[in-house]
């Protein structure tokens, strides 16, 4: 019985294997390697800190329907007209907007540069390689180098060799330790949004912190205007018109320190555009001694950076995986490639295990036979009997038959013994 129950379970992890073959083709963004997390069926890209955007909308939202909804009608009353609907209207509309460009922002590739499925080969480096920061590189070693040469605007600039995506970094790309990927033109990740800051998503970054600062100042000056008409039409110091009005002054609080964070944000990022600088190398490498090979002109930077047309994505997310690729992935997740001497090998060696698989089927078959002789003679050892039956070996052995694709066979043999069992 327990060699019955070993057969199916055998029998059981093959329809398994076969089932997975005939499975539907997974799709990229379901194979991701890095740290993202994926919605929609793919459409959607978020970095892993993706939650902290619902903290993000709710600092945007709620202050604008505090502002819409208590200080907008009461300007309105003050003022004896519709004023106060229209400014509510703005205050929404631009919110809406901000919303928009936010989910551009943390929604979308953001430059991510598609890993390589095996390292490049040492030929393939060429002489620009930096031979002085290839461990052992100078004796001979098959170690790809540390960082390579690359001319930038005449400028010699290094691009660093990255284990984890095995590719060489193109300029001004760095792997982001957090989204677990090469991204282009890295700013930086911010959590904010929840997504990595680079080349394809920097425009409306600059666009979210900018018109995020403008909503600030719109909300803060209608709640100094209704202050004001309320202190001129109660004839009132301040602090009771703060009393009337309390959510004007909260809103002040808010927006006045608001401000100060993506004000700042704004102007910061207003030099580093004017100089075409990423926050990356304005922290690691500030070209103190050095030309900056990517500063072109105000002008120009400006143009390139907030004007120019936004780059393809390099990954298509939705796209089905190839079996081949699948297969080369799951062998990568594994921490080893298999390389064709290595199936080889596998080859000869599944060869070898059904050669052993065929001869543990003749032995087994021999047994049957010679079990079946001694209960016809009554000469059968009682331990054999009691151990188990010539109907149950021989369901395990059309099971262990089936496992490795010899039913033909087996089923012959069993005619041929049917026919002589009849004969005698």
């Amino acid at each position: 019985m327990e060699g019955r129950m070993q057969a199916k379970a055998q029998f059981s992890d093959s329809n398994r294997r076969i089932m997975e073959v005939d499975a539907p083709p997974r799709r990229v963004y379901q194979t991701w390697k890095g740290s993202n997390i994926f919605l929609l069926g793919g459409r959607l890209i978020f970095g892993p800190d993706v939650r902290s955007l619902v903290l993000t909308v709710c600092l945007i939202v709620i202050p604008v329907i505090f502002f819409a909804a208590a200080v907008c009608p009461q300007l309105g009353h003050e003022y004896h007209s519709q004023v106060g609907g229209w400014v509510a209207s703005v205050a929404i509309v631009f919110s809406a907007y901000i919303l928009a460009i936010l989910l551009l922002t943390s929604g979308r590739d953001p430059g991510i540069v598609p890993r390589n499925a095996h390292p490049p080969e040492p030929e393939d480096i060429g002489e620009s390689s930096n031979l002085s920061d290839w461990p052992g590189g100078q004796h001979g070693s098959t170690s790809l180098p540390l960082t390579r040469d690359v001319l930038v605007n005449g400028v010699l600039v290094k691009v660093k060799y990255c284990h984890t995506c095995m590719l060489y970094r193109p300029p001004r790309c760095s792997h982001c330790s957090i989204c677990n990927n090469c991204v282009e033109r890295f700013d930086h990740h911010c959590p904010w949004v929840g997504q990595c800051i680079g080349k394809r998503n920097y425009r409306f970054f600059f666009m979210f912190v900018s018109s995020t600062t403008m909503l600030c100042v719109y909300v803060f000056a209608f709640c100094w205007v209704n202050l004001k008409k309320i202190m001129d039409v109660h004839e009132c110091k301040l602090g009771r018109a703060f009393l009337k009005s309390p959510i004007s002054g909260l809103l002040i609080l808010y927006t006045f320190f608001a401000v100060w964070f993506v004000g700042g944000l704004t102007s910061f990022h207003l030099y580093l555009i004017s100089i075409n600088q990423t926050t990356y190398e304005n922290f690691r490498y500030h070209y103190d001694r050095k030309t900056n090979p990517y500063n072109r002109g105000l002008g120009q930077n400006f143009i390139e950076i907030l004007f120019s047309r936004v780059p393809s994505s390099k990954n298509n997310f939705r796209a089905k995986v190839k079996e081949d690729s699948a297969t080369f992935t799951s062998s990568l997740s594994m921490g080893h490639v298999i390389s064709p001497a290595k199936m080889s090998v596998d080859l000869e060696m599944g060869m070898k295990r059904q050669a052993v698989a065929r001869e543990e089927l003749e032995d087994l078959h021999s047994q049957i036979g010679s079990a079946m002789g001694l209960e016809r003679c009554g000469t059968e050892p009682p331990h054999f009997v009691a151990r188990k039956g010539c109907s149950e070996i021989a369901s395990d052995i059309e099971a262990f038959a089936g496992e490795f694709g010899m039913e033909n066979g087996f089923g012959e043999r069993k005619k041929i013994e049917r026919h002589t069992n009849d004969g005698s």
